[in-house]
């Protein structure tokens, strides 16, 4: 290879086919929308849980840092997705290009261990009722939230760093709607094998670990749950835990096929449209769904509108 051929790339451009980018401004639209509906809701989650007393329990609390985490995991890819769609192709700058790897990373790294712990919390409570208290006080639950944050940090610093090392042949086209680290290895001019190796063992290892430590919690938590007589008691019990399994289910179902399959980082309609759901509609989909399913929630969510209400009409009747 020739020496010119191998540069140090300071911008990419990121782009979709022209096949699918002909519906672009309807994918612009809709994109926006359900991003919208991300914010808002999670958002929403967020301050019912600082406003409302009985909602600021570890389970909540965890459900707290997963929407604020949600809310930064859209931020970070969806923004660049619209000016694609709005653009048809949009240029980014190297730094930005790791940054975006860096964050995408971060806060989806921290996603699958933030899971697992919602689910410890779920087995403390109907596992070890007794103890719950103890075992998932307020420092407890900072300490392992906190753990969570740094095993991302650290996975995510690792991937960029390695990434940041290659070097790049032209064309500098990036055929995704945002940066990567697979698309990216598929432009280098170098042996990227050690790279693709790290990051199948990353992914599978923080996909892993996580899922068979939520299987296991919930394989307890449904022994426990089959041994109580009353028949009303394990219908609430599961209830507690139906929504988060949801969510897991969504999520470690889009990474996995997204990360840990063979040929991952080919590029087919079909992973377009995954990685779509993955980094826009889950988070979105995530409040809707805690809240609908999460009698708690909606209880407060009506707390705070009859407050709302109320303040409005004593208004009008001063007036």
């Amino acid at each position: 290879m020739e020496l010119s051929n191998v540069t140090i790339q300071s911008e990419f451009i990121l782009w979709w086919p022209a096949h699918l980018l002909q519906y672009h401004g309807f994918l612009f639209a809709v994109t926006l929308f359900v991003y919208s509906l991300c914010l808002i809701g999670n958002m929403l989650i967020i301050t019912l849980i600082c406003l409302e007393a009985h909602l600021q329990t570890p389970m909540y609390f965890f459900l707290g840092n997963l929407s604020f985490l949600e809310m930064c995991y859209t931020s970070v890819t969806v923004p660049t997705i619209l000016g694609v769609f709005l653009e048809k192709t949009k240029h980014i700058s190297l730094v930005a290009c790791l940054t975006q790897i860096y964050f995408l990373h971060f806060f989806g790294c921290t996603e699958c261990f933030l899971l697992a712990l919602m689910a410890y919390d779920r087995y403390t409570a109907i596992c070890k009722p007794l103890h719950y208290g103890m075992m998932m006080n307020r420092r407890v639950c900072i300490q392992l939230a906190s753990l969570c944050w740094t095993s991302g940090f650290l996975d995510s610093l690792t991937l960029t760093l390695l990434t940041s090392m290659l070097p790049f042949c032209g064309p500098f086209q990036i055929n995704n709607l945002f940066c990567d680290v697979p698309p990216l290895l598929k432009i280098a001019c170098t042996d990227t094998r050690l790279n693709e190796v790290i990051l199948r063992v990353a992914g599978g290892l923080l996909v892993v670990i996580p899922l068979l430590f939520i299987l296991w919690s919930y394989l307890n938590i449904v022994t426990t749950i089959w041994k109580i007589p009353s028949m009303n008691a394990k219908q609430k019990a599961f209830s507690t835990c139906s929504s988060h399994l949801t969510v897991v289910g969504l999520f470690y179902g889009t990474v996995s096929y997204m990360y840990m399959r063979p040929n991952s980082g080919i590029s087919t309609d079909w992973n377009r449209l995954v990685v779509l759901v993955y980094t826009v509609l889950t988070p979105a989909l995530n409040p809707l769904i805690y809240s609908l399913r999460n009698n708690d929630v909606i209880e407060a969510l009506n707390k705070v509108l009859c407050k709302i209400f109320q303040c409005q009409t004593l208004k009008n009747n001063t007036i």
